[in-house]
């Protein structure tokens, strides 16, 4: 008679996590399985977290990895970092409460005093203001270019330690050569970062692929995608860190001898949590997390909003420019052809002859300096988020007197477009 609690037979192969599509990954990454599990990401608010002996605690402080102390770790984040690693195709995801802390966190993780900073000048407002007001307080300097591999390579010095570029700039759409600038960083001994935040948790576009070092975004846009919690984080891949001091120094007790190619994401974990407390609340990484589960849907449909949107502001009377890289007429678009196939994005801008009467008619679009929210929200940059940037770097960021940002939501088109109609 035969067994009747015999288990089935495992099939013969299985297809592995990194073989799923990013929208399975986004739904099914980071759950564990089995008999009680939750089906989502639980939020544990714990502050500190048990040992069972002397030798347990001693060992976790020494190396790290484990569970502790919340501001370092904490479960709920852990499991958004597994996602966002799964996500954007990295090694290592460190959590923190911003975009800016993200942004801080990965540039201080390769630079000290001294030390010099490659940057394209097409840059959100708060990443700008971070570079040329915050990090000179340390001794950091910035050269700003205009993001190509050729000016990139001729503002470099002997201290560039980290390249930074935006994958998709906020807000006049420049797409970074990814692979081109990772050259000219590699051979000079630098790293690339890239904030990839229009990028949507890598549905856009994944820099690491490319061979950027760190893919940086604040989560609190289409990442999390309801406004409703604030986030950043970093991801790491494998990189080259033999020509950076912060790495090197010590000998045996070396960061690269301690942790080998963890070294970069070990040494963030540290800054960022350890040191500068900018630690995401569980609660925060939860809301994140299931944002994450949508983000594919949701852009799919922005993306083909924004450029229908982009395409019919552009032939629109009232507008005298749009800016957007799905348009052939952006210095963009070839470039956004090759690394964003399944969408340009969904921020947009278009100059208006009167702003304020603009703004002051809306009735369906909102005035908010958000990006990435189911709903479409529309701001002024000149005097809000690049309004306290000198007048060259706004302008060079692609923002003038005249222009709207505009972020794409989900709304019907035809809906925005007789709003922005009866606006106009």
């Amino acid at each position: 008679m035969g067994n009747h609690h015999e288990q089935p037979t495992p099939p013969a192969s299985t297809v592995t996590e990194a073989e799923w599509d990013y929208t399975t990954r986004a739904v099914q990454s980071a759950i564990s399985r089995g008999l009680g599990q939750s089906i989502g990401l639980p939020v544990h608010t714990a502050a500190a977290f048990q040992f069972g002996n002397l030798e347990e605690a001693q060992a976790e402080f020494a190396q790290g990895g484990g569970l502790s102390y919340a501001r370092m770790q904490n479960p709920t984040v852990r499991m958004l970092e597994e996602r966002l690693s799964s996500l954007e195709g990295a090694a290592h995801t460190l959590a923190l409460a911003s975009g800016q802390a993200a942004t801080f966190t990965a540039l201080m993780s390769v630079c000290r005093a001294g030390d010099h900073i490659v940057s394209a000048s097409t840059l959100f407002g708060g990443s700008a203001g971070l570079l040329q007001n915050v990090l000179p307080l340390m001794s950091i300097e910035t050269t700003f270019t205009d993001g190509s591999p050729e000016a990139m390579k001729a503002a470099l010095r002997p201290n560039t330690r980290v390249l930074w570029a935006e994958m998709i700039s906020n807000p006049s759409g420049d797409v970074a050569d990814v692979a081109a600038l990772a050259e000219v960083a590699h051979g000079a001994g630098a790293l690339l970062a890239i904030d990839n935040t229009v990028g949507g948790a890598g549905y856009l576009a994944r820099p690491l692929e490319h061979g950027a070092d760190m893919s940086v975004q604040s989560l609190t846009k289409w990442a999390g995608g309801h406004g409703s919690a604030m986030g950043g984080s970093v991801s790491v891949g494998s990189s080259d860190l033999s020509r950076n001091l912060i790495f090197t120094e010590g000998e045996e007790r070396s960061l690269l001898n301690l942790h080998g190619g963890a070294a970069l994401a070990q040494r963030q974990r540290w800054l960022g949590a350890s040191q500068l407390g900018m630690t995401l609340a569980p609660h925060s990484a939860f809301l994140l997390g299931q944002g994450l589960e949508t983000v594919g849907v949701r852009l799919d449909r922005e993306c083909a909003t924004a450029q229908a949107l982009a395409e019919w502001l552009s032939r629109h009377e009232r507008v005298s420019a749009v800016s957007y890289c799905g348009l052939p007429e952006h210095p963009s678009y070839e470039r956004a052809q090759r690394y964003l196939p399944r969408g340009k994005g969904a921020i947009l801008t278009f100059d208006v002859p009167d702003p304020s009467r603009f703004l002051s008619r809306l009735q369906l679009l909102r005035i908010a300096p958000n990006l990435g929210d189911t709903r479409t929200l529309v701001v002024h940059p000149w005097t809000t988020t690049h309004g306290r940037v000198p007048e060259a770097s706004r302008r060079a960021a692609g923002v003038g007197p005249q222009t709207i940002r505009m972020t794409v939501g989900l709304e019907d088109l035809a809906d925005l477009q007789a709003d922005i109609e009866q606006a106009l």
